[in-house]
């Protein structure tokens, strides 16, 4: 059977899942690999047959997507020729993790494709919604990579077709420790945002890692580093607590390591205030914004001593099985693509 697997490149949460889910969909045949997007700084230790620039989302300095350089950053040409260029029809199964080329390219070759992203388990019915609604944010997820069947990834299982997180060999394998600092990823602020607030707290130490450092250094109680995967994950496994936008990856790991988390949704991101919803109904406290006026809210988490349980089993090998079989082979030519009646659990 040959696989196509397309994964997005904005944003490490789904380079790490892909460097789990791969191994188990190459057990099940010829696997080809898609990436897209250019804002991951991890990479993926597979062959990589098809990188394509895609639809990246630059981050900003306060607190949110830098709508008008994302703009820019989009070719709307190079897009349609990376969709027109992409056979599918060789591919007897495709998946797609929240990837817009591999989406499109499948609907143009009027084959289906299977969404596998926690993107998709945001818009579920029994998903927790931010209060203020979001329509246009709502359709940008429904219509940015559209699928004609979805498996989710939420940070509690919904039903048989939401899981909770998959988490990193890596995460699994450490021993969390508690070694008085507290790990801070916010790659939508400067450094200079940062620093305003977080100085206030002059007993506590900062560890932030950052988007825009290029070389550690240190500011009185902050220390910065640039992004790298294995000082990051020690930086918070051996943390007090962790300070994140709330996008997934990281969010899901802090929890899966028992650290008390305090979350602060990215602005312009529909999927993030999303999961700041679900987060906050489990108990996760969540911030507004980054900003010194609201320093006493941050004073109050860092009194806590209590984190948020949770059960995040390894269950990979198993979502790979459950896709394989019901849409592989013969099943995948038995779905009704003309139908599409189950797109985000409409």
């Amino acid at each position: 059977m040959k696989i196509l697997y397309a994964v997005q490149g904005t944003g490490n949460g789904h380079i790490t899942r892909a460097i789990e889910i791969i191994p188990y969909l190459q057990l099940k045949g010829d696997v080809d690999i898609l990436i897209s997007g250019e804002q991951a700084e991890i990479d993926l230790p597979f062959k990589v047959k098809y990188r394509f620039k895609g639809l990246s989302f630059v981050f900003g300095k306060k607190g949110g997507i830098d709508l008008w350089n994302s703009y820019w950053n989009l070719s709307s040409l190079k897009l349609f020729k990376a969709i027109k260029s992409l056979d599918v029809k060789k591919y007897d199964l495709i998946i797609s993790d929240f990837e817009p080329i591999s989406c499109w390219a499948a609907i143009k070759a009027k084959k289906p494709c299977i969404g596998l992203s926690n993107q998709v388990a945001t818009l579920h019915p029994l998903a927790p919604r931010p209060k203020k609604t979001d329509l246009i944010g709502k359709l940008v997820i429904q219509n940015y990579a559209p699928t004609t069947y979805n498996y989710g990834f939420h940070f509690k299982a919904l039903d048989h077709n939401v899981f909770t997180p998959i988490i990193r060999r890596e995460v699994r394998e450490i021993v969390p420790s508690h070694k008085g600092h507290y790990t801070v990823y916010l790659p939508s602020y400067d450094d200079e945002r940062i620093y305003k607030t977080l100085k206030l707290f002059k007993s506590v130490k900062w560890h932030v890692f950052s988007k825009k450092c290029k070389k550690k250094y240190k500011e009185d109680n902050v220390v910065f580093f640039p992004i790298q995967t294995e000082p990051f994950l020690l930086s918070m496994a051996s943390s007090e607590g962790v300070l994140c936008n709330a996008g997934f990856g990281t969010t899901s790991e802090a929890l899966f390591l028992k650290k008390k988390l305090l979350v602060i949704p990215m602005k312009n991101q529909f999927e993030q205030h999303c999961n700041a919803a679900m987060l906050e109904s489990m108990g996760v406290q969540v911030l507004k914004k980054l900003h010194p006026d609201l320093a006493f809210k941050i004073s109050d988490w860092l009194k806590e001593d209590e984190y948020v349980e949770v059960d995040y089993p390894d269950i990979t090998e198993k979502i790979v099985d459950t896709i394989v079989e019901n849409h592989g082979g013969k099943a995948l030519m038995d779905m009704d693509f003309e139908s599409n009646n189950y797109p985000l659990f409409q």
